[in-house]
């Protein structure tokens, strides 16, 4: 399966192809891939992701899906490469993983139907859907903050095209130790319906991106953690958590919260009292 990454090689932004452990320019310079800065492997104009998807995921919240998939969106500011450092912003601690699957849009795409919807896919690649669950009393809704913050997109390392996305493992590691095991096949819509749902109402450009779900076990990370996911046949994406330099300004908007909600949301199952809402005062 071909597999496009894109690096920034001697100051520029190059789309380069993969050859063993080397990367190739289209004028022939090569790079060892451990060598290379990554960029995101695309260029969207747009990053949509499902909220539920995966029925691990479903199954650990003790929740029912809704009849059809309701979606979010991840601003670009958000995107962020492999290798790339995941910034949790100073006073903030409830930042998650989520490991994914990104469809790459690779023709526009307008009111199609789910069987024409791989016609119009480019391929795929690995993201990590990363929230911080400090604004989700105030974000809930919107997602904004909680998965459009800077840096919480990373995509790669590479496009892969001719992936079959049926029967796939993706696990999620942090500090070398699984942490997410899960599969495609566990997904209630799957790519291609994702596609043509969207699309309905919404022009799907080329390199745009949508996020398919992740399944159970998203916990909270911290900095100094190294977190990889892993999608088989798409490789392997890996970054790093680091500090924010500044503090969430205290002189304007929602302050980061630490209530009933955020915590069983950032602790999913590992939460004792998930779903018991405090007495209203």
């Amino acid at each position: 399966m071909p597999e496009y990454r894109r690096i920034l090689l001697d100051g520029a932004a190059v789309q380069v192809t993969v050859d063993g452990d080397e990367l190739v320019a289209g004028d022939g310079r090569r790079v060892k891939t451990e060598d290379a800065q990554h960029l995101p492997p695309v260029v969207p104009s747009k990053v949509i992701a499902v909220h539920l998807n995966h029925r691990s995921r479903v199954d650990e919240f003790g929740i029912e899906l809704p009849d059809t998939p309701t979606y979010f969106h991840k601003p670009t500011s958000a995107l962020n490469s492999h290798k790339g450092a995941v910034v949790r912003p100073e006073g903030c601690k409830w930042l998650n993983y989520e490991g994914e699957v990104a469809i790459v849009i690779g023709r526009t795409a307008r009111n199609i139907s789910p069987a024409e919807a791989g016609e119009y896919i480019a391929g795929y690649t690995v993201a990590n859907d990363y929230g911080l669950h400090d604004f989700r009393d105030t974000d809930a809704g919107s997602m904004l903050r909680v998965k459009g913050s800077d840096t919480l997109c990373p995509l790669g390392p590479g496009l892969v095209t001719d992936w079959d996305f049926h029967g796939k493992s993706l696990r999620t590691y942090v500090n070398g130790e699984v942490v997410q095991d899960g599969s495609t096949d566990e997904m209630q819509w799957d790519m291609h319906y994702l596609v043509a749902d969207i699309a309905r109402t919404i022009t799907l450009y080329p390199g745009d991106v949508l996020l398919s779900g992740t399944p159970a076990n998203s916990r909270p990370v911290r900095p100094g953690d190294v977190v990889e996911v892993e999608v088989e046949g798409l490789g392997r994406l890996t970054n790093h958590i680091v500090t924010g330099p500044t503090p969430i300004r205290g002189d304007v908007g929602a302050q980061p919260t630490e209530s009933e909600e955020v915590l069983s949301t950032a602790l999913g199952g590992d939460w004792e009292f998930r779903g018991i809402r405090p007495p209203k005062r």
